[in-house]
């Protein structure tokens, strides 16, 4: 399947940031038949461990597994093997992490499973950057940790949906893009810094798009994801 041919459905993968397992199980219920994709991060994660990705694929579900693994290269080679035995459909390392480490995980990685290359986080700018040394603005960082990916066969990326555009340009549809950083037209910011609507996401190359809070924290979940596949649809 091309990615212009992925279901609405199957686009939107909703983020499990919640504190137990009890929480992330009820929202798999509500809402698996809605999404395919839900995303376990560090919070749940470091409450529940494996057996919380266990449960959720047992559902039926996809598990997009967010630990942005950035270590040595063989710790982090063994955690992506760890990652695809349990059934994990996707997985994120930091590109920033550099090629002998971005080849050890490829290296390890296991045809059902999809390795995400972290570019810049969403909630970081120009300045958070420079603080930290780096003079390029974020774009700029953006194409060239996409670029050390590509080189290492990661064959997947996380960035904003405004890097979505200028990274298709530069690799055409060779990487799958997930974007963090979407809220629908009715959502608060949050602590989000470079964010787009959901459809804006897709116009600007996105295949998949990560959303959180809109979802998890509305009055009723079940409605705030049919209210975003209705965005994507119009």
């Amino acid at each position: 399947m091309t990615t212009n041919q992925i279901p609405p459905r199957d686009r939107v993968i909703i983020a499990l940031d919640v504190g137990s397992a009890k929480e992330a199980i009820a929202l798999v219920r509500e809402l698996s038949d809605e999404v395919s994709f839900f995303k376990i991060g560090l919070q749940l994660f470091t409450a529940a461990g494996p057996d919380v990705i266990r449960a959720v694929t047992a559902s039926g579900a996809k598990v997009f597994l967010d630990l942005k693994l950035h270590d040595i290269p063989n710790t982090v080679a063994n955690a992506v093997t760890a990652a695809s035995e349990l059934g994990v459909s996707m997985l994120t390392v930091h590109l920033s992490g550099g090629s002998k480490m971005l080849n050890a995980a490829a290296a390890a990685c296991q045809p059902n499973l999809l390795l995400l290359g972290v570019t810049v986080l969403t909630s970081a700018d120009d300045a958070t950057l420079h603080e930290i040394g780096i003079e390029a603005t974020v774009s700029e960082q953006v194409l060239r940790l996409a670029a050390i990916g590509s080189v290492a066969r990661i064959r997947g990326l996380i960035a904003s949906p405004h890097e979505a555009v200028s990274l298709r340009k530069a690799l055409g549809h060779s990487a799958t893009i997930i974007t963090p950083g979407v809220r629908p037209t009715w959502a608060a910011a949050d602590d989000q810094k470079r964010f787009t609507t959901p459809a804006e996401a897709l116009q600007n190359g996105a295949d998949y798009l990560v959303i959180g809070r809109p979802v998890t924290a509305h009055e009723n979940p079940r409605e705030a994801v049919r209210m975003i596949i209705r965005e994507i649809t119009r």
